[in-house]
């Protein structure tokens, strides 16, 4: 299937910014009003979180869903990292953080990416990559893993730019002056890392954001590509050239404009986070552990009731992912 008649352009590619806005805002007033008595008379912006600490929230944990990708035994394909992404960034257009701690469905994400690409891992492989309790991990990514794919409304192919930007390399090195377009590659490597940041996946199409990052390897080379877009490669299709433009132009900006979140704002949020989140999804609470106790047969299975596991280390101030090894 290719990308004009996928799920990825009909369900999952929205037209602007402000339309990921109205989405997000919308889950978290949904959980603020299915919760409001818990927060028993206080103000619930000072109780819950407001959608804007969701978002700074998730944004550090898009920083840790990179690095633990990073540094995964084995080396993992490129494909599987912007899987994992596109599927972060889409289940949380349709839930809140509250109700779903991203530690949690930032593992899943990156397993259930793992299969669909292909990349062959066991479970106990990819629990290695986690640092703690390795069963309560298992136990989590197992539970959360339908759970994912039902929000995803099934969805599970993703058109990643990969395989526009190895035509645009093939293209320019038989059509254009370029010497040596592969020079151009550790900078589109950099640009496409760094589109994982933004909402570039969900707004524009693989091929857009695939030229984006070749335009932008050129410039950083000092390399000129105006006239084979404009004379080559439009050259039979003259009419769809400004919008290109604009599109290319929008996700360069995103990029550039792409900045770190604070992380002690973080800390502040993630500590909110812990007394407003949702017990019955939280594996430390005992409405989670007594419908896990349901789910056994025998009460010796259970996860012993200090179990922990990490995919972040929050109490750090790096942004780095709890990784063994």
């Amino acid at each position: 299937f290719t990308y004009p008649v996928s799920s990825q352009k009909r369900s999952w590619t929205f037209a602007n910014e402000g339309q990921l806005m109205e989405f997000r805002v919308e889950q978290n007033s949904k959980y603020i009003e299915s919760h409001e008595e818990e927060a028993q008379g206080r103000d619930l912006n000072e109780h819950f979180l407001t959608s804007a600490e969701e978002r700074l929230l998730l944004k550090q944990y898009e920083i840790y869903l990179f690095d633990f990708c990073r540094r995964f035994e084995p080396t993992m394909p490129k494909c599987v990292v912007g899987t994992a992404f596109h599927y972060f960034k889409r289940f949380y257009l349709n839930n809140s953080p509250m109700d779903y701690h991203p530690k949690e469905i930032l593992a899943t994400c990156v397993f259930v990416a793992c299969k669909v690409e292909e990349f062959n891992v066991s479970i106990n492989q990819f629990v290695n990559n986690i640092k703690g309790d390795r069963n309560k991990a298992t136990d989590i990514v197992l539970s959360n893993e339908l759970l994912l794919i039902g929000q995803l409304n099934y969805y599970l192919t993703i058109h990643n730019p990969f395989r526009p930007i190895e035509g645009f390399l093939i293209d320019i090195k038989t059509r254009s002056n370029m010497q040596n377009p592969d020079r151009l590659r550790p900078h589109i490597d950099s640009f496409i890392d760094s589109t994982y940041y933004s909402d570039a996946c969900l707004l524009h199409t693989p091929s857009q954001i695939a030229l984006a990052a070749v335009l932008h390897a050129a410039s950083r080379e000092q390399e000129n590509l105006d006239s084979y877009v404009t004379d080559l490669l439009f050259v039979s299709a003259r009419e769809k050239l400004p919008g290109l433009i604009d599109a290319v132009r929008k996700i360069r900006i995103m990029v550039k404009q792409y900045q770190q979140p604070d992380r002690e704002k973080v800390k502040a949020i993630e500590k909110k986070l812990d007394k407003c989140r949702n017990q019955a999804n939280n594996p430390d609470s005992e409405l989670y552990k007594e419908r896990l106790r349901r789910l056994y047969t025998d009460e010796d299975d259970m996860p012993a009731e200090d179990a922990s596991f990490h995919i972040a280390d929050v109490s750090s101030d790096t942004s780095a992912m709890n990784i063994s090894q």
